[in-house]
């Protein structure tokens, strides 16, 4: 009933993430459009720029939605846990895209301190200001209707989302500046200030995804306290051999060698396994895979599997 529970609420977030995800697309991608007419029209090049910095939200969140979609294939042969690392290399990509987004913000604003080009302050601070209000409301969509805490892809296309946001506040005050003191000097200074907080989000995203392709440990997993938790049923002597990994942001495997104190029935183990199965749920570990011997067949004490002590000389 429990496993049930679960798979109903994975599915019921899944597709608000799909429908978030696709009205934000649209949304940003008619935005998009009007700030390059209007960036055209009042000759700003920082309404450019954000158009362009738009345009990656955009590609960004078509990328996650994508993600989805190809997460859904079901499993196969050769693709045994189906296509769910999808979610995983869009995160990636949106990670490293918000790091390409800030090293050009900086390369434009070198050359914006060297030679300040002259800007439509009052254009510039009209759309600027629709866009804050639009990416406030697609913030708000994403932070109430989606999983961007758990989902990585999810919260890659938010981060997105909120530097797009920072963007619009640094024009507006930059256009406020210009506005009110003729100061060029502060679209770049704004620019810059956006573009550290792009890329330290950015930095986290990539760094989270590497983690999850390179089949590290969740960040939310105690190796010990999982290994404590399997041992605390009453048949359990030892642990080793244990990995923890992620499929995906919000589906964590595990497998072992569990040591049990003497011979069991297969009805036993059975039970034992099913056990020990209900509590590692609750710790977040959603696929067990957990190999049962007793202490005569036990092969290794390790807690982490050594690789190179498990391979055979011919």
């Amino acid at each position: 009933m429990g496993h049930e529970h679960h798979g109903h609420d994975h599915n019921h977030v899944h597709t608000n993430n799909k429908k978030i995800l696709l009205i934000s697309f649209i949304i940003i991608a008619v935005f998009m459009i009007v700030e390059v007419i209007g960036g055209y029209i009042t000759n700003s090049l920082a309404l450019l720029s954000d158009a362009g910095h738009m345009l990656s939200d955009a590609i960004s969140l078509f990328i996650a939605l994508m993600a989805f979609k190809f997460g859904e294939r079901v499993a196969n042969k050769n693709k045994t846990y189906g296509y769910k690392r999808f979610e995983i290399l869009a995160a990636l990509i949106n990670g490293v895209l918000l790091i390409a987004i800030s090293i050009y913000i900086f390369y434009e604003a070198i050359s914006r301190f060297i030679d300040p080009p002259e800007v439509a302050s009052t254009g510039m601070l009209i759309i600027s200001t629709i866009g804050l209000l639009v990416n406030i409301f697609i913030a708000w969509l994403m932070f109430k209707g989606s999983d961007t805490k758990d989902n990585l892809n999810m919260r890659g296309a938010f981060i997105h989302v909120l530097g797009d946001l920072l963007g619009s506040v640094g024009a507006i005050v930059a256009a406020l500046i210009m506005i009110a003191f003729g100061w060029k000097l502060a679209d770049p200074i704004a620019s810059v200030i956006v573009a550290l907080l792009i890329i330290r989000s950015g930095y986290g995203v990539t760094k989270s995804a590497l983690n999850v392709l390179m089949e590290g440990t969740p960040s939310n997993i105690d190796v010990h306290e999982i290994s404590e938790t399997i041992k605390s049923h009453p048949d359990i002597i030892e642990v080793h051999d244990l990995h923890i990994w992620s499929i995906t942001s919000d589906l964590t495997a595990l497998s072992c060698h569990a040591v049990v104190d003497k011979d069991k029935t297969v009805e036993e183990c059975d039970s034992i396994i099913e056990e020990i199965n209900h509590k590692l749920i609750h710790k977040s570990i959603h696929h067990a895979t957990i190999q049962l011997e007793t202490p005569d067949h036990q092969h290794d004490s390790s807690l982490l599997c050594c690789m190179e002590q498990t391979e055979h000389v011919h």
